[in-house]
């Protein structure tokens, strides 16, 4: 885990940059300060380091979640932890799989703004696995599999495609060869709540992106209403255009 908290680290400074040491700048008044940025499947909280330093560079204080990937409930568990602890309005954003969670945890009354970043947004009583099976399998979805105990990953031959085309090679080879499992129920949970309903929302579409359909990802943003920003990225877009990304939860934070 070291390691790939190491290679991260090594990427977001690699492409955009250390955040300086000096004193952190103060944000303009009404602005939300506070951010939770919550991971997907197949991968841990340093997959957020890039955003996160941009952001934290800017004066916001930036919390990524660890989920457990073991059920619905249990990440969702960790995102209200992490915004519990918050000292006000906080924007939360979600990547992938950690869409369904937000979905759930946004309903936190800290929660002033939602993200949803090449993500799933399930509606109240959707799963995830209905949803995917709306439409044709990606190729990311068709190298997913189960081990004997019904954990997920994606066959790491076919991830650095799948999942990170634009990233380094080597960074989706070693994210390939550490990714961290889910728990294959959590796919078939029933969502009990969308705070997307009730909390502003802002989508950024992976145009390029093989896991989830940007098909897929343009049908949720329309059907939340939200405000689309496409990046020309993969499933990974959150590294590879994170300062893009990083724009879009300053525009949720009211700062654009």
């Amino acid at each position: 885990m070291k390691n790939l908290i190491f290679s991260a680290l090594m990427l977001s400074t690699a492409v955009f940059g250390a955040a300086p040491a000096s004193a952190q700048p103060t944000l303009p008044a009404g602005v939300v300060k506070n951010i939770v940025l919550v991971h997907g499947a197949f991968v841990d909280e340093t997959s957020w380091n890039g955003v996160a330093a941009i952001l934290t560079a800017k004066g916001y204080k930036v919390t990524a979640v660890k989920n457990p990937l073991t059920s619905l409930a249990d990440d969702v568990a960790a995102t209200n932890a992490a915004l519990d602890a918050q000292d006000g309005p906080t924007v939360l954003v979600g990547h992938s799989w950690a869409g369904v969670v937000i979905g759930e945890a946004g309903i936190n009354a800290k929660v002033s703004s939602l993200v949803y970043v090449s993500a799933f947004a399930p509606d109240k009583g959707e799963t995830v696995s209905a949803l995917a099976a709306s439409g044709p399998a990606t190729a990311g979805v068709k190298a997913i599999r189960a081990d004997d105990k019904g954990y997920l990953t994606i066959n790491p031959a076919a991830f650095p495609a799948a999942v990170a085309a634009d990233l380094p090679e080597d960074v989706g080879a070693y994210l390939a060869a550490h990714q961290m499992p889910l728990n294959h129920t959590a796919f078939d949970e029933v969502t009990k709540i969308a705070a997307w309903h009730v909390k502003p929302s802002w989508y950024v579409l992976s145009a390029q992106d093989q896991l989830l359909d940007p098909h897929a990802q343009a049908f949720f943003a329309e059907r939340m209403k939200a405000r689309v920003t496409t990046v020309d990225g993969s499933h990974s877009s959150l590294a590879s255009h994170a300062k893009e990304v990083a724009a879009v939860i300053e525009s949720a934070a009211g700062a654009k």
